[in-house]
C-alpha cells in the first residue's frame, strides 16, 4: 500500500510533466499556424472588416472598430461568465466566458458579409439597366468612359457608385482595363466576369460593343428568370428546413409548459446543459446543411 501511494504521489507530477511536455511540442512545431490563427480571429478580423466597409462605403476610424470589438467581446464574455455561474459554477462560466468572447469576434464578420451579399444582389439587379444604357451611350457614338459617366448620372447605387470608381480610378492615370479588373475583384460576380471580361478583350481586339451588351442582358435575364424558378421550387424545402430546426424548440417549449420541474434539471444539472450544448449545436449544423443542399446556383 504504501508502494502503491508513493507511485500515485510520484506518478501524477510525471503526468503533468508529460502532458505539458506533449503540449509544448504541439504547439512549438505549429507554432507558426497558431499564431495566424489567433490573428486572423483578432486583428484579421478588424482587417476584414476594414476592407468591407470600404466595399459598403462606409469610413470608420479603425481604432473605432477595434474598441467595438473588445467592448463587444467583452460584454459577451461578460454575460456568459454571470449566467453559466448562475446556472452552474463560476470555473466552468469563466472557462465558456473565455471561449465564448474570443469567438465572438467573428460575429460581426457575419453581420457583415450580409450587408456585402445585400449590396451585390442589388448590383446585379441593377446590371440589366445599367448595361442597356452602355450600349445605348455606345451606338450613339459616345467612348466608354463617356458611356459609363452617363451611366452614373442615370442609375442609383450601387451600380452608379461602382462605376464611378472605375472613372475616378482611370482620371488619375490608372488603364481602363486594371479598372474593369479593379471592378471584378470588387463584384466577383459571373455576370461581372462576363462583362468586365468582354469589354477589356473587345477594346484591345476591336468588335461591336453595343451588341456584346445586349448579348449579356439577355443571358443575365435568362438566367435571372432560372433563378426565380428555382427559388420558387425551392421555397418549400427552406420552409420544411425552419420547420425542422424550430421543431426541438418548440418541443421544449410545450414540455416546459407540461412539467416545469423536469424541463428546470436541463438548465440546472451539468449533464443537463452539456446535452442543451450540443442539441443546439447539432440543430444548427442540420439547418445549415439543408440549406446548402436546397440553394443552387445558376
Amino acid at each position: 500500500m504504501t508502494f502503491i501511494g508513493e507511485f500515485g504521489l510520484i506518478g501524477r507530477p510525471a503526468l503533468t510533466a508529460i502532458i505539458g511536455l506533449v503540449i509544448f511540442i504541439f504547439v512549438f512545431r505549429y507554432s507558426k499556424l497558431i499564431f495566424e490563427w489567433i490573428e486572423n480571429q483578432t486583428l484579421g478580423t478588424r482587417t476584414y472588416l476594414m476592407e468591407k466597409l470600404e466595399f459598403l462605403m462606409i469610413t470608420v476610424d479603425p481604432d473605432k472598430i477595434t474598441l467595438w470589438l473588445t467592448s463587444f467581446s467583452l460584454i459577451v464574455l461578460g454575460l456568459t461568465v454571470i449566467t453559466m455561474g448562475l446556472l452552474l459554477n463560476w470555473t466552468v462560466g469563466f472557462i465558456m466566458g473565455l471561449v465564448f468572447g474570443f469567438f465572438s469576434f467573428r460575429l460581426p464578420k457575419v453581420v457583415i458579409d450580409y450587408f456585402v451579399e445585400k449590396r451585390i444582389q442589388k448590383y446585379q439587379s441593377q446590371m440589366v439597366d445599367g448595361l442597356q444604357l452602355l450600349s445605348n451611350g455606345i451606338r450613339a457614338g459616345l467612348s466608354v468612359p463617356q458611356a459609363l459617366g452617363m451611366v452614373v448620372g442615370e442609375m442609383p447605387a450601387p451600380l452608379s457608385e461602382e462605376f464611378n470608381i472605375i472613372l475616378q480610378q482611370n482620371r488619375i492615370g490608372v488603364p481602363l482595363e486594371e479598372c474593369f479588373d479593379n471592378l471584378c475583384k470588387r463584384i466577383p460576380t459571373e455576370d461581372n466576369d462576363m462583362f468586365v471580361s468582354s469589354v477589356n478583350i473587345l477594346r484591345e481586339s476591336g468588335g461591336n460593343l453595343a451588341e456584346v451588351f445586349d448579348t449579356i442582358v439577355l443571358v443575365i435575364r435568362e438566367r435571372i428568370r432560372l433563378q426565380q424558378k428555382i427559388d420558387t421550387f425551392t421555397a418549400q424545402g427552406m420552409f420544411q428546413g425552419v420547420t425542422i430546426a424550430l421543431m426541438p424548440l418548440l418541443i421544449g417549449l410545450v414540455y416546459s409548459a407540461n412539467d416545469p420541474d423536469s424541463m428546470a434539471r436541463v438548465f440546472s444539472h451539468p449533464l443537463g446543459i452539456v446535452m442543451l450544448f450540443v442539441a443546439i449545436g447539432l440543430d444548427a449544423v442540420g439547418f445549415l446543411i439543408i440549406k446548402k443542399v436546397v440553394k443552387i446556383k445558376i
